[in-house]
């Protein structure tokens, strides 16, 4: 009685596994996808923000990443000095700076 219910399966002859390639072009099509999507544009990102920083010159406006607004003073290897009011003066990493506003800014603002 048994038997009836748990008779052995048989297997049936199993189809032709499909190639290595076919198998593995999901993952590299996601690579793909996250290479454009999310790895290039922050590389383009990085270079766009070490070139602006590279530039950056004594009398820019600058925005810090805290958002405070002001005129370079001075500007050393690592930090850079910057007058943010008349006579008020603060030091910053250059790594803050986060973009350079036009001249003539910050007297409209």
């Amino acid at each position: 009685m048994l038997d009836f219910i748990l008779s052995p399966a048989y297997a049936q002859q199993a189809g032709q596994q499909p190639g290595a390639l076919i198998q593995f072009a999901p993952l590299v099509v996601l690579v793909i996808l996250f290479y454009f999507m999310l790895i290039r544009p922050q590389m383009k990102r990085a270079k766009e923000q070490k070139e602006m920083l590279s530039s950056l010159a004594k009398g820019d406006e600058v925005v810090t990443a805290g958002g405070l607004a002001g005129k370079i003073a001075t500007i050393g290897e690592n930090y850079l000095s910057l007058e943010v009011a008349d006579n008020v003066v603060i030091k910053i990493q250059k790594s803050s700076v986060s973009s350079v506003l036009p001249k003539g800014t910050l007297k409209n603002l």
